[in-house]
């Protein structure tokens, strides 16, 4: 793309964004921000491939007394994963609030328990990093909205002040808080909209300014080494009365024009969209597959890869992988099974009926899980998210009774997440074999902090040694993710077809027409051991052996056929 090209389409998307309020200084605007950037030289990026594995982790989730947590983690990776991880999505890494670093303070400094720029840098020459961009919010400390309380000229529209005339009856929203709160400003009280929390403030992007200031931030992450950059709840960035506030086009256009501003400074950089709701909904953010989002997280796989692995029974997972398959050579899914949040369940809607939610609900709580609940437009509450660590929702009480099953479960789990088409994310306390950290639930409130431990270098370091659990869950999925890379099948643009072999297992085919080369996927989801017929012979890349016709399987086990 030329420069006078990126600007046509800036032009365009202004004016789309902006409808009667554009004027023509928007446009000068963006010719100004391209020219402080275009002396920058922005290191180029290979796009993303079979060989791509992402470990999601905050930047202080490893740590060692008296040293910024960002060294640890370093040493951590050098150590035990460099060759299996090759990015790492650092969570929100800058001066926080609350919410675990998602009430940012200032977007442009690193947290300084964490290090400063240079750690990052220090990161990015070994790894390709993920960084947070939190758009939608910002924290009340924040000097924008102190500057807003405060009677500052520059702020008084950067955030959105209630107003009575606007309709909210059909806003959605993922929390049971008020839509709005009071603050107490300088010349009196003042108000602002807030999605998440009273101390989440969101932006107004439908001020100008604003707009041009994040995009300015989006490139300062870019040129900082960032080669992924997430968009956490992107969808609730634009508000117009009368409406959802949530996947309004202008939200789409705001996306588009930064994908634009992007491609043209760092190709292959991908922008990946983070939209906790009903799958349609979530993959609407590709757009026609060129020109929005590079990935959108596959947030319907984890709730449907518990309920396959609860039931044994894979009939629900196999119908939604029917309508999966690749989007185009520059887009692709971002999957994982696990994260910082819990296991969201809006996505599962229109898939699982509200008795198989319930069960998950009923499981979870027995397996020393919590659940979140969001509000609805007609006062009522439903299961927002399931709060638990990944390994501990899987186990089935009095049917995964040894610690091989639930070692061979997880690694099950995760070879789902492996064969799927897309780029897989595997956070780091399913990698390193953690459980529930009820402790900090209890300590904090927090539902979410179930699976947010902060684990010390030397201590982990000595349990991937010595215990048993972690070891099995560690080294099995270091091993299934060395196969994978070496397979060009396993292509995040490869194809994909669903192979119905009957109920309580699933299988993939996966076929990459670029080198002609496919693998056959299939999983027992059951605990006890079963027959299927493989559709395909050749060897097994996980055991080396020879398969074909009718093959017994192991409780959970799994083979990729070549």
């Amino acid at each position: 793309m030329t420069k006078n090209e990126l600007l046509t389409n800036i032009e365009t998307r202004l004016k789309t964004i902006y409808g009667k309020e554009y004027k023509e200084e928007y446009l000068t605007s963006f010719k100004e921000l391209l020219e402080k950037w275009s002396g920058h030289s922005f290191e180029k990026t290979a796009p993303v491939s079979e060989e791509n594995v992402y470990l999601i982790t905050y930047g202080d989730s490893i740590y060692e007394e008296g040293k910024p947590t960002l060294e640890s983690l370093r040493s951590f990776l050098s150590e035990k994963v460099k060759g299996t991880v090759t990015d790492v999505h650092l969570l929100p890494m800058f001066p926080f609030t609350s919410d675990d670093g998602f009430s940012v303070v200032d977007y442009r400094q690193v947290d300084s328990n964490l290090g400063d720029w240079t750690n990052i840098e220090d990161l990015s020459e070994d790894y390709r990093l993920m960084f947070d961009f939190v758009a939608n919010h910002i924290s009340k400390s924040s000097e924008w909205f102190q500057g807003y309380l405060n009677g500052d000229e520059k702020y008084q529209n950067y955030f959105i002040p209630k107003d009575d005339s606007f309709d909210a009856s059909e806003v959605v929203r993922p929390r049971t808080s008020p839509l709005h709160h009071e603050y107490e400003g300088k010349d009196g009280v003042k108000t602002a909209w807030t999605t998440f929390s009273e101390d989440q403030v969101d932006v107004n992007f439908r001020y100008f300014p604003v707009l041009v200031e994040m995009t300015d931030i989006l490139l300062e992450y870019v040129s900082k080494g960032g080669t992924s950059i997430r968009l956490d709840a992107i969808g609730f960035i634009w508000k117009e009365s009368g409406t959802t506030s949530i996947h309004l086009p202008q939200a789409h256009e705001i996306i588009k024009l930064w994908r634009d501003v992007v491609d043209f400074f760092k190709p292959n950089t991908q922008i990946i969209t983070e939209t906790n709701v009903p799958h349609k909904e979530n993959i609407s953010y590709f757009g026609d597959g060129t020109e929005e989002a590079n990935m959108v997280y596959q947030f319907s796989l984890p709730p449907l890869v518990l309920h396959s692995l609860t039931t044994h029974d894979g009939a629900k997972l196999t119908e939604w992988a029917k309508t999966i398959d690749t989007v185009s050579d520059t887009a692709t899914y971002f999957n994982f099974l696990a994260s910082h949040d819990g296991i969201g369940m809006r996505p599962t809607e229109g898939i699982l009926t509200e008795d198989e939610k319930q069960m998950l609900v009923e499981k979870v709580k027995e397996n020393g899980g919590r659940v979140s609940y969001k509000a609805n437009s007609d006062g009522s509450q439903s299961v927002y998210e399931l709060n638990i660590n990944y390994s501990n929702a899987l186990v089935n009480k009095g049917e995964d009774t040894t610690e091989e099953m639930e070692v061979a479960k997880m690694l099950a789990a995760h070879s789902i997440l492996l064969s799927f088409v897309g780029v897989p994310a595997i956070y780091y306390h399913s990698l390193l074999g953690s459980k529930n950290y009820e402790a900090g639930v209890e300590e904090s409130g927090i539902n979410r902090r179930i699976n947010r431990e902060k684990l010390e270098l030397g201590t982990i370091l000595e349990d991937l040694d010595t215990d048993s659990r972690r070891k099995g869950i560690f080294g099995g999925l270091q091993n299934m993710i060395a196969i994978r890379q070496k397979e060009s099948a396993f292509s995040p643009y490869a194809g994909q077809e669903v192979l119905e072999l009957g109920d309580n297992v699933f299988g993939l085919k996966r076929m990459n027409d670029d080198t002609g080369e496919e693998v056959t996927f299939v999983v027992n989801l059951d605990s006890r051991k079963g027959e299927v017929e493989l559709p395909e012979e050749g060897t097994d890349l996980m055991s080396g052996k020879e398969m074909s016709g009718k093959v017994e399987l192991e409780p959970y086990q799994f083979v990729w056929i070549k």
